[in-house]
């Protein structure tokens, strides 16, 4: 079956999410959950959609700091490498 009116098909995908929800006991510290509960007054979503929320940003915000890591360990490589090049043509351009 192929959805081509979009609200279906974003309201289709909301609710495969949320039923592959899975349960989850949460202790917080009283500060952070006072604070949330004073900013989830202001907002009209459900504790649990915040919380879902907030992991999802945190995910995405460690994720880009590994791939950070990652690539200023490949890029000192690939530098490296490269001063290695360089010195060879140098080397080539005394030659000649």
């Amino acid at each position: 079956m192929i959805l081509k009116n979009k609200k279906y098909k974003v309201y289709l995908q909301y609710i495969l999410k949320v039923y592959t929800m899975r349960n989850l006991s949460l202790k917080l510290e009283e500060s952070i959950f006072r604070e949330t509960e004073d900013l989830l007054k202001n907002f009209n979503i459900p504790r649990n959609r915040y919380i879902n929320q907030a992991l999802d940003h945190y995910n995405k915000l460690q994720k880009r700091k590994l791939l950070q890591k990652q690539l200023e360990k490949e890029s000192g490589i690939v530098a490296d490498n490269s001063m290695d090049v360089l010195s060879e043509f140098e080397l080539l351009e005394h030659e000649y």
